[in-house]
C-alpha cells in the first residue's frame, strides 16, 4: 500500500513538474531540445564496436597487444560480418 502511494505522489510531482515548464513557450521550448539530446545520446549506440576490430591504437591497449602478437579474430569475425551483410543486400536488391 505504501508503496503504491509513493509511486503515487512521485507521478503527480513529476506531472506538476512537467506542468509548470510547458507553461511558459520559452522553457517548453528548452525541455524539448533537452529531450532531444539526451535521445541523440541515447541513439548513438547503433555504431558498433566491430568496426575497430583489427585497428591497433595507442588509446585501445588490449586491441593492440592482440593484433601485434599476431590476433587475426577480430579482423576475422569483422570480415565474416561484411560478407554476410553484403550478401543480405545483394539479395535484397535482386
Amino acid at each position: 500500500m505504501r508503496k503504491r502511494w509513493i509511486i503515487s505522489a512521485i507521478g503527480a510531482a513529476a506531472g506538476g513538474a512537467a506542468a509548470y515548464f510547458m507553461k511558459d513557450e520559452s522553457k517548453r521550448q528548452q525541455v524539448v531540445d533537452k529531450a532531444k539530446s539526451l535521445q541523440g545520446r541515447f541513439s548513438k549506440g547503433d555504431d558498433m564496436p566491430i568496426e575497430e576490430a583489427g585497428q591497433p591504437e595507442l588509446s585501445d591497449n588490449e586491441n593492440a597487444k592482440m593484433v601485434s602478437e599476431g590476433s587475426q579474430f577480430g579482423v576475422q569475425y569483422y570480415n565474416d560480418l561484411t560478407e554476410k551483410e553484403r550478401e543480405i543486400i545483394e539479395k535484397s536488391n535482386s
